[in-house]
């Protein structure tokens, strides 16, 4: 006859294992800190937040009020709107995106992970993993639920005026509700309850309808059937979490890892590296043609193979084009935004695009050694790297600029304008992608907000500087509302200019 051990003493062995590993760890960091740092800690924390929640409030109330009177303003870089976009059409769809863009970092970060040491030791012990893994994932999606609710807080304040104190706290629950059920889907994933592709279009659906309520007139009622299901597919995940394959379980962690520490060391390009690590998406097809034809010389053989590296590693064209699209529905909402806020969702969808191009650049920058090998002078070498991500957002910005003038916000001098600029943000590219190591060794500097790593600072904005300042002049043209000869003159001295310090400087090291 044959009988089931039951698993419980299994399950109270991993507590036990668990909880004598975090005891000795909090034992040791104890040991390690003395009571007089913890207070210096705290007190610069609270103070740096307090400064930092007072400024971003005084932002949020300034913004709502610039909103709430844009009626009467009628301020936008489009004279005249004869194409409208409803505000909670526009709302709803920035909330879906916001919330597809957590339930993608869930599903690369983990969610049910464990560290380096955890897969070195636990995961060989022959017992349930359940009592190891289900507590760090229950406190994620605490966490989760909780950040996202206070961030869509002064979202909801700013967006929709006329609600209520009370209407803006259900509508952030609800948020925060949404939060979690898009981390709890991506448990899901890797759980293999659902395939790839079931899980994406899941995952999609339901978000989709998360990003509604929301918008729609706040009722408690609403945060209930939200949080509902939030317990409800909790409490179907929560069980299986012992089920992860173990290589999932150290893929996540070692993610989770790198992703933690290149945030903590304020190391961009780190982040870029681990997020985009485990795209395996590399299509030989469109490249194979191209390079199959001969060559001659080591320079077009070098450029040749950047082409062929950048058709490779497959640019997302998704996130590019929805970034294109979010310029276009923040021109389009009802009663218009303000100028300047409608300039900075330009700003931030132009640096944000060029990131994504400059992939080659950065997997190059990791043995640079290799570049100095080649029969080439660096410049050149620099230059071949850039050429790619050059043409690609010279024609992004391109078509950018021609929806715009389409629209009604400029000439069509403008679009010229905006394909220059895509070459110096282009090459801006570059200069972040061979930017040294933040150096950690100079002392920060004291501000009302705490000690400032201004050194570090420095380094972070290496390359984004560039990329901005090769949209000024595009800009100038969309807040004139026509395209001066001297814009053009002056854009194509700032691409030429940045061009040149990207592609002659040499890259800093730490």
């Amino acid at each position: 006859m044959l009988t089931r051990e039951s698993p419980t003493p299994d399950r109270r062995l991993a507590a036990e294992i668990v909880s004598f590993t975090r005891r000795s760890a909090r034992r040791y960091k104890r040991s390690r800190i003395s009571w007089g740092e913890r207070f210096v800690d705290a007190y610069s924390w609270g103070l740096g937040i307090a400064v930092s929640l007072t400024i971003a409030a005084s932002f949020v109330l300034a913004l709502r009020n610039e909103i709430a009177g844009r009626a009467s303003t009628g301020n936008s870089i489009i004279g005249t709107q004869w194409l409208i976009l409803p505000e909670p059409v526009l709302w709803s769809a920035v909330t879906y995106a916001f919330l597809l863009v957590v339930a993608n970092l869930a599903r690369k970060l983990g969610p049910i992970t464990v560290g380096g040491p955890e897969s070195t030791w636990w995961l060989s012990l022959p017992i349930d993993r359940r009592p190891m893994v289900l507590p760090p994932f229950l406190r994620k999606v605490a966490l989760t639920g909780a950040g996202l609710a206070v961030v869509y807080l002064p979202f909801s304040m700013v967006t929709a005026v006329n609600r209520t104190a009370a209407e803006h706290l259900v509508a952030s629950a609800t948020f925060g509700a949404a939060g979690v059920i898009a981390v709890t889907l991506a448990a899901f994933q890797q759980l293999d309850m659902l395939g790839p592709r079931a899980g994406r279009a899941a995952t999609m659906t339901a978000l989709l309808a998360c990003a509604v309520l929301p918008a729609v007139p706040a009722s408690p009622w609403l945060a209930a059937v939200a949080g509902l299901a939030a317990v409800v597919l909790l409490a179907v995940a929560g069980p299986r979490t012992g089920e992860v394959r173990g290589e999932e379980l150290i893929r996540g962690g070692a993610v989770a890892g790198h992703t933690g520490a290149s945030l903590f060391m304020m190391d961009t390009n780190e982040v870029l590296r681990a997020l985009g690590g485990g795209r395996k998406t590399v299509d030989g097809g469109r490249a194979a043609g191209f390079f199959a034809k001969p060559v001659g010389g080591p320079l077009r053989a070098l450029i040749r193979a950047d082409v062929v590296a950048f058709l490779r590693l497959n640019p997302p064209l998704i996130p590019s084009l929805l970034w294109m699209l979010a310029c276009i529905a923040m021109l389009l909402v009802e009663g218009g935004l303000p100028e300047f806020a409608q300039l900075a969702i330009v700003v931030i969808a132009g640096c944000a695009t060029a990131s994504g191009m400059g992939g080659v650049a950065r997997k190059t920058a990791l043995v640079p050694e290799l570049d100095a090998l080649l029969p080439l002078h660096p410049a050149l070498v620099r230059g071949s790297r850039t050429l790619m991500p050059c043409l690609a957002m010279a024609a992004w910005m391109a078509v950018l600029s021609g929806l715009l003038v389409f629209l009604g916000a400029s000439d069509p001098a403008l679009i010229a304008v905006g394909a220059l600029a895509g070459v110096g943000m282009g090459a801006g590219t570059l200069r972040s992608a061979t930017k040294a190591a933040p150096d950690w060794s100079a002392p920060p500097v004291d501000t009302p907000f705490g000690p400032v790593p201004r050194a570090q600072l420095g380094t972070l904005m290496r390359g984004l500087d560039v990329t901005i300042l090769a949209m000024v002049p595009l800009l100038v043209g969309l807040y004139l509302g026509y395209t001066p000869g001297i814009v053009g003159i002056v854009q194509a001295l700032f691409s030429a200019g940045i061009v040149l310090v990207s592609v002659l400087s040499r890259p800093k090291r730490a």
